[in-house]
């Protein structure tokens, strides 16, 4: 279907298909870490939020204070989560055109 000024509809939904299927395999690629308590925990998620690595630092688990290390858990996740967010506007305002977003 072709608008007026030649634009064509089927031409531009391929390309969003196309443009939201290389944003899914690049984000499924970027990997992020973060931290909390100074590296105590660690964790490293992929860019579709699946978490792939999760540290815990030998010297937190001696002090055995299971109440914390939950703590810096919900905390690393957390940080890895808004870092996939930070990553993935970055990528949605490189793909749309100036003053889109």
């Amino acid at each position: 279907m072709k608008f007026p000024g030649g634009m064509d509809l089927n031409s531009m939904m391929r390309q969003a298909q196309e443009m939201q299927e290389t944003m899914a395999r690049e984000m499924k690629e970027t990997v992020v870490e973060a931290s909390a308590g100074g590296g105590a925990v660690t964790v490293k998620m992929r860019g579709d939020f699946q978490v792939v690595e999760l540290k815990i630092s030998p010297d937190t688990v001696k002090e055995g204070d299971v109440d914390m290390i939950q703590d810096l858990t919900v905390a690393a996740l957390g940080e890895a989560h808004r870092k996939v967010e930070e990553s993935l506007k970055g990528k949605l305002c490189g793909m749309l055109p100036p003053g889109f977003m």
